[in-house]
């Protein structure tokens, strides 16, 4: 197997803050608080404040029979079409077998399944649709992209929660690396904001309890835990020769990547954050980068006590030429398997323009963490070349990914 860098040609978001690239990344460098979603699934939950991707635009979801999937598949279907868009790449012409998709998610159909099962209590088994399986299954969002874009290379789910995004973008890498396949379509979606998911974080703890649209506030002091949201992002993964010989623009690359297991705790990181720190170091051993290589880093940054206390620290032991730090889900919320999908997104976006969005809702950061130097108050010139963004989910699951801009 020969490991080189992936080049990516094209992206695609569907976020709370717009769906599309462009209308995403303004309100990231605005970072001007997000209305609030539907409050249904928060009721009685204690939480009091979701995000939801807004209404798609006309001509955004085609094809018979999209718009009755999940909503998971659908936004990962936005997102891809977008990336194939801008990649210049031609579905009708391309040998599908040489094609693998990849996509990320923790909860799959979640919204069908609750759906199902109300109409299964209040109107029995005779009334549950046929359909049920089809939406709802964890792997239907990638079997749906290869059946719409004639893909009949690896088509692969990558469940790993919090971390299934940027998990994704590791496989598709793996599967360039291994010859397998010349093009990948890696994706990362989730849309859970639904009673039972919104209920069972609540339960947990995990979730704010502030009254406010600034809710989610990695890093600061007044933080007291995420905000659930949804979303998907997507990108078109290349062998460079490939893409340098059709005369591609490489939005940027993949230089490494790693996964690792805490074998810790259901949910809770190792407090000394060595797992995590094993992503880190693998990731850019693979990407063949020292740490000072590093000019920024975009972190987990899920707005919890524990994580950001535990995160913090990894940053700073392992970077202590403190590079700059910024996290997204301050303005998009936890969109928990998209996340790592939708970050790396950005991250790339950050490198191409030199410009590092602020940690938006963050005013002040816990003294009680270690010094870093977060991105705070407005956006920041960067004129760096190398981000680590940071991945982690329960099940102790971590992944870090080390970017270029190409």
């Amino acid at each position: 197997m020969t490991e080189g860098p992936a080049a990516i040609t094209g992206v695609g978001l569907v976020t709370p803050a717009g769906t599309d690239a462009d209308s995403t990344w303004e309100a990231m460098c605005a970072a001007r608080s997000l209305e609030g979603g539907d409050p249904e699934p928060l009721a009685g939950t204690g939480a009091w404040h979701s995000l939801r991707v807004p209404a798609l635009r006309p001509g955004q979801l085609t094809g018979r029979g999209t718009a009755r999937t999940d909503p998971f598949i659908r936004f990962a279907l936005v997102a891809v079409a977008e990336a194939l868009a801008q990649s210049g790449l031609d579905p009708d012409s391309w040998d599908g077998s040489r094609v693998g998709v990849v996509v990320g998610s923790a909860f799959g159909g979640v919204t069908t399944h609750d759906e199902q099962h109300r109409r299964l209590e209040r109107q029995g088994a005779a009334m549950v649709s046929p359909y049920l399986h089809p939406r709802a299954l964890i792997n239907m969002a990638a079997g749906t992209i290869g059946a719409r874009y004639r893909i009949t290379g690896p088509g692969h789910t990558v469940a790993a929660a919090c971390a299934s995004g940027a998990s994704a973008f590791g496989l598709g890498k793996t599967l360039l690396d291994a010859g397998v396949c010349d093009t990948v379509v890696v994706c990362g979606t989730d849309a859970a904001v639904t009673p039972l998911v919104v209920s069972g974080f609540a339960r947990m703890g995990a979730l704010s309890e502030q009254k406010a649209t600034d809710a989610s506030r990695p890093f600061g002091a007044d933080r007291d835990g995420f905000v659930m949201s949804e979303g998907a992002a997507a990108v078109v993964m290349e062998k460079p020769a490939k893409a340098r010989a059709r005369g591609a623009e490489v939005l940027g690359r993949l230089l490494g990547h790693a996964d690792t297991s805490d074998a810790h705790h259901p949910t809770a990181p190792r407090p000394d954050g060595a797992g995590a720190a094993a992503a880190v170091e693998r990731a850019l051993a693979a990407a063949r980068m020292s740490v000072r290589d590093v000019t920024t880093v975009n972190a987990h940054g899920t707005s919890t006590p524990q994580n950001d206390l535990t995160e913090a620290r990894l940053i700073a032991r392992l970077f202590p030429h403190g590079p700059s730090v910024t996290a997204n889900k301050g303005l998009l919320g936890h969109t928990l398997g998209a996340a790592g999908a939708i970050e790396a997104v950005l991250t790339l976006r950050s490198l191409r323009t030199g410009v590092l969005p602020p940690i938006a809702h963050t005013e002040r950061a816990d003294p009680g963490l270690p010094e870093l130097d977060l991105v705070l108050g407005g956006v920041r010139r960067h004129d760096g070349n190398v981000a680590v963004s940071t991945s982690f989910g329960f099940g102790g699951s971590n992944c870090a990914l080390v970017l270029d801009a190409g």
